[in-house]
């Protein structure tokens, strides 16, 4: 089973523990979404990549986990944003829409901004060419249903 590789672009900033927990989630909610495969038995793969000591775990878990567990919610999320089903999305960018949008819904101590721009930014590095453009406009719209007090608490 092959998973999304890490990103074509070396970044010259190191990057933080939450991306990294981002970056493995993805690859493990791709390979979920690909292969069909018990959470279980992706989690303990994903825990094996190289990198992985240096993850913010709890947030990783939260991600992949939490994702997978409220797949079908989160769709009904992303069904009301996006131009075709879900299942008929690109693997990455559905788990790269999964992951935002979980964040927008759990994660409060994330800023919705941030919580999109971490989401574009892992659809720039290992998503199509122009599917960041996606992502964010998906969950630009998302975030108006999640986090329209924290949205309209900006605007003023």
């Amino acid at each position: 089973m092959t998973t999304p590789t890490s990103p074509a672009k070396k970044r010259t900033a190191p990057k933080s523990a939450r991306r990294r927990s981002r970056e493995i989630a993805l690859q493990g909610l791709y390979q979920w979404l690909v292969s069909g495969e018990d959470a279980g038995v992706i989690d303990a793969h994903m825990r094996e990549q190289e990198g992985f000591d240096k993850v913010d775990r709890a947030h990783y878990d939260a991600l992949l986990h939490g994702c997978i567990t409220e797949a079908a919610d989160l769709d009904v999320v992303l069904g009301r944003h996006v131009d075709r089903r879900t299942s008929e999305l690109s693997p990455v960018e559905h788990a790269v829409l999964l992951i935002g949008t979980y964040e927008l819904k759990h994660c409060i101590d994330v800023p919705y901004r941030v919580a999109i721009n971490e989401a574009v930014e892992l659809a720039k590095s290992f998503g199509g060419t122009d599917g960041h453009k996606y992502v964010n406009g998906v969950l630009d719209k998302a975030a108006g249903d999640l986090r329209a007090t924290e949205i309209q608490a900006r605007s003023r």
